[in-house]
């Protein structure tokens, strides 16, 4: 028998990855992917044709068994290593994606009365669509005075368990009814690895609104929508796994998918940002880890409990134990970039980057607001829509593409300066995700914020963070902290600020806060206006 191995998958929008990694010391010896054959449903329902109303985002969770089935076995391969040396495995989800499922964990799209009907399937993390929910849930939360929404922010997020839960509850009464359980699709991924449903307490506290032991009130519930009052107790409530502890043992059905020994320990479920803090060595106090990708995580510890305007949320454990875990986001920073290219520029990434990186800050005449995606933080608004300012006949595709490269970083600036003033002091930022190879973003970034960039040691951090907790639970660790210090990688320091472009960029960030604050806090709603007039014609169509 070789050295003890560990498993990590990791969900991601598109595809899952799935890592072989050491326990001793965390070296990745293997990898693989496999892409989602459904991808993201936003246009069109494939058992019907059926077109998708705006801000919709759905998956088929057959995918997701799809990456069991396909990329362990690939990754052990690619690894050169016996499955037998496997000790446990581990997964992660983008937060908040949900699957409504029967009492056995059967997704409801499954079952032949349902396969045509878009409630039914996974609304993903970036399926905005119940924002008339969240206003309602914060709205009323404000006027009873809920002591857990300071928690959040001051504000729900329409892509969290709650506004979607109640969307299905007033928009498909037929599928709320036959749900059983509405499941993150981290613990629903665990289901099928052990056959048990264990409720991660991550995602509970950040996206399910859990506090103190307690979900909101049946009176809320009730005052809400009248009959949504047993939503906790019938479809939500579940049974708490702490995170690295053990869920339960691999089935040997799935052990036949993977190729890895039945009965090893399989890890309690978590979300992609938060297993990377440990893989890249960032868990204590000041270190803001931001996973970039199609959008961004910004995750960190804190010894105290604050209250941060904007933020995702604040769980204590939720991403170590002993410690108060903060969470905020953008919800558009790679799928922004993506977009730009995809529609306006003929060039690719590479060549706009290489005609951005030839031009001094400013020169291009452009301030944008990264709002593509709505507004994760600090504002909590997804029908908040993009801008760009300073265009004119002479504006060339690069010139764009450096604005988008910019408000992203602005947007992380803002965040920072929000946990700042908040009593939560950013004192390092760690950057992972496929972004990090992008070298002119990210010293953008450190002008940006006026902070050295430490860069993660690995490509893949979310699945090393899972196989690190696939460690812990697997006993070679006792706790999180203790198997980061062996397992983790990082880069101290690799970007540094540069004085003349923190002031170049300190002028540009006045603007883009003018533009913030105009738009985002009240000063003109025409971009709520534009969204209600956008669905009113959806609707008229439908």
């Amino acid at each position: 028998m070789g050295e003890p191995l560990t498993v990590g998958v990791d969900f991601g929008t598109l595809s899952g990855r799935a890592v072989v990694v050491r326990v001793r010391d965390g070296a990745e010896l293997g990898s693989a992917v496999f892409e989602y054959p459904h991808g993201v449903l936003d246009e069109t329902l494939p058992a019907t044709g059926r077109a998708l109303p705006p801000e919709w985002a759905l998956q088929v969770p057959a995918d997701y068994v799809g990456v069991l089935r396909n990329a362990v076995p690939a990754a052990l391969r690619d690894a050169g290593v016996d499955g037998s040396d496997v000790i446990g495995i581990a997964t992660d989800f983008t937060a908040c994606t949900m699957v409504p499922t029967t009492a056995d964990g059967t997704p409801l799209c499954e079952l032949p009365e349902f396969e045509g009907n878009p409630h039914a399937y996974v609304k993903l993390w970036k399926h905005h669509s119940a924002q008339p929910q969240a206003v309602r849930i914060n709205e009323l939360a404000r006027t009873r005075g809920e002591k857990w929404l300071p928690r959040y922010g001051g504000l729900i997020s329409s892509e969290w368990e709650f506004a979607k839960g109640l969307e299905l509850f007033e928009e498909a009464p037929d599928v709320y009814a036959a749900m059983r359980h509405w499941v993150e699709a981290a613990d629903w991924i665990v289901w099928q690895l052990t056959g048990t449903y264990v409720r991660n307490a991550c995602t509970a506290g950040y996206k399910g609104i859990l506090q103190d032991g307690q979900y909101p009130s049946r009176d809320f519930l009730r005052e809400l929508a009248p009959g949504f009052e047993s939503f906790v107790a019938d479809k939500l409530e579940h049974p708490l796994g702490q995170l690295g502890s053990r869920a339960g043992s691999l089935t040997a059905e799935a052990a036949a998918w993977t190729g890895l020994p039945e009965g090893i320990a399989v890890a309690v479920g978590n979300v992609d940002a938060h297993v990377t803090a440990p893989a890249a060595q960032a868990v204590e106090p000041g270190q803001m880890v931001a996973i970039m990708g199609t959008s961004t995580c910004h995750v960190m510890n804190g010894a105290e409990l604050r209250e941060v305007p904007g933020m995702c949320g604040v769980v204590e454990g939720g991403i170590v134990a002993g410690l108060w875990g903060y969470e905020a986001g953008q919800s558009g920073v790679g799928d922004i970039f993506g977009w730009f290219v995809e529609h306006f520029a003929q060039d690719g990434h590479e060549q706009l980057t290489r005609l951005a990186a030839q031009q001094e800050i400013g020169e291009h005449g452009l301030v944008a607001l990264d709002w593509h995606s709505g507004n994760r933080s600090v504002l909590v608004d997804h029908e908040l829509s993009g801008v760009i300012v300073g265009q004119t006949l002479a504006t060339r595709a690069e010139d764009v593409y450096r604005a988008l490269l910019e408000a992203t970083a602005f947007g992380t600036r803002k965040i920072i300066e929000t946990f700042n003033s908040a009593g939560v002091p950013v004192t390092e930022l760690i950057i992972a995700g496929g972004l990090v190879k992008n070298a002119l973003l990210m010293q953008i970034y450190a002008d940006v914020t006026n902070l050295p960039l430490s860069v993660i040691g690995s490509e893949q951090g979310p699945a090393l963070g899972s196989a690190i907790h696939a460690a812990v639970a697997a006993g070679a660790y006792p706790d999180v902290r203790v198997a980061a210090e062996a397992m983790g990688s990082v880069e101290r320091a690799v970007y540094q600020p540069v004085p003349a472009h923190v002031t170049a960029y300190d002028e540009l960030y006045a603007e883009y806060t003018e533009l913030h604050d105009y738009f985002g806090r009240g000063g003109n709603d025409v971009m709520h206006r534009l969204a209600a007039r956008k669905r009113a014609v959806a609707k008229g169509r439908s």
